[in-house]
């Protein structure tokens, strides 16, 4: 073997050597873990709150006068406009009572020409000393009764104009009308314990939810704070099947008082219903702004954890690549997201996957995970303090 051969195998040797040097230990090398960046912004903070339909306007129908229903001009559930005859009662007794108003006002105005011309003459004869005093007095007074019995004539007149009106039963108010309660024949009375039928206008629709008054306290307390900018009136709903609802509603008002027996408020959204979709008592689930968070940060929920005392927290990669442990406060969800207040700021890069591999204090390779524009849904209300 010549001494060239023998000194490749050591070559060799001497070079694996060096490289195995130079090669940096996988072992030590910084674990990857993926993080998103996060970025502050002012959130809206929605609460989901149950609740039921209330129709616009409701109307019972009733009668004014007593009689026998004669005809029912409407068809059972459809729609009727205001002003629309919806039954007929017997109008035959207060015609003729019309009739004999209007003959007694006759006889009441033909009766006091003669009187006012008769008090006239004795006007111009007592200044003659012609009649007596007491004859021109009792001259005046019956034709100021004569002019009186007149004036309840043609309220009598009246009178019975308006309960002839009465016969014919409209509808005070335009919308839907359901099953009626008599039929043709049926006597009705004023005051009578149940309605021949009841009206209801249901486009648009109320909505009636209920809302703890210690959770409207802390809202209005934060607003008046500055930690929250007000809410807006805008209004979701989500049906009984868990269906979202077409139309966005509008809140209107909120009860100044709370129920004693519940500790509850009130509030009333009102909402466009063209198809007739929502009907009045059914049970629905709004969506109510409760407010603005300003200047929060979104946070995936899976980048959010808890401590043995049941708090939140979260791992972000600070300066230097090295991991951070952060305590947070977050009242609230948007979609798949917490609505973070406090624990963490623009800019910090939260580890959202290789969550076992990031320990407090260690060094990690970031890998920024893409995430799309979070669009906040309403939510129920939620706390992860």
């Amino acid at each position: 073997m010549t001494p060239k051969l023998l000194l490749l195998p050591v070559a060799l040797l001497a070079l694996a050597a060096c490289n195995t040097r130079q090669a940096p230990d996988a072992d030590t090398a910084p674990p990857e873990v993926g993080v998103v960046a996060l970025h502050a912004s002012d959130v809206p903070v929605h609460t989901e709150l149950s609740g039921r339909t209330a129709a616009f306007r409701v109307s019972e129908v009733r009668p004014q006068v007593n009689g026998i229903v004669r005809k029912r001009l409407f068809e059972e559930g459809s729609t009727v406009r205001a002003g629309q005859v919806l039954y007929e009662i017997e109008p035959g007794p207060f015609e003729a009572a019309h009739e004999q108003a209007q003959a007694a006002l006759a006889t009441a105005q033909a009766g006091i020409a003669s009187l006012r011309g008769k008090a006239g003459r004795f006007g111009e004869l007592v200044k003659a000393n012609a009649v007596s005093h007491q004859e021109h007095e009792e001259a005046q007074a019956a034709l100021v009764q004569a002019e009186a019995g007149v004036k309840a004539a043609q309220a009598a007149v009246k009178a019975s104009r308006i309960n002839l009106g009465f016969t014919r039963i409209v509808a005070p108010i335009a919308g839907r009308i359901g099953r009626s309660s008599v039929t043709e024949g049926a006597l009705v009375a004023p005051g009578q314990a149940v309605a021949l039928a009841t009206i209801q206008r249901i486009d648009p629709i109320y909505v009636d939810v209920v809302q703890s008054s210690l959770e409207l306290t802390r809202l209005k307390r934060r607003v008046l704070a500055g930690d929250m900018a007000p809410a807006s009136t805008r209004v979701g709903l989500r049906l009984e099947d868990g269906l979202p609802y077409p139309h966005a509603g509008t809140l209107k008002f909120t009860e100044v008082g709370v129920d004693a027996a519940t500790g509850s408020v009130t509030l009333r959204a009102e909402f466009p219903n063209p198809q007739g979709l929502l009907l009045p008592g059914m049970y629905v689930r709004a969506q109510v702004e409760a407010g603005v968070e300003r200047q929060a940060v979104l946070a995936p929920q899976r980048g959010v954890a808890r401590n043995e005392k049941g708090e939140p927290t979260a791992l972000v990669v600070g300066a230097g690549d090295k991991v951070e442990l952060r305590a947070l406060e977050a009242r609230s969800v948007a979609g798949d997201q917490w609505v973070v207040t406090r624990g963490l700021r623009e800019g910090d890069r939260l580890v959202v996957d290789g969550l076992q591999r990031a320990q407090p204090g260690e060094k990690v390779k970031p890998v920024l995970v893409p995430t799309p524009t979070p669009v906040p849904t309403p939510t129920p209300n939620a706390s992860a303090d």
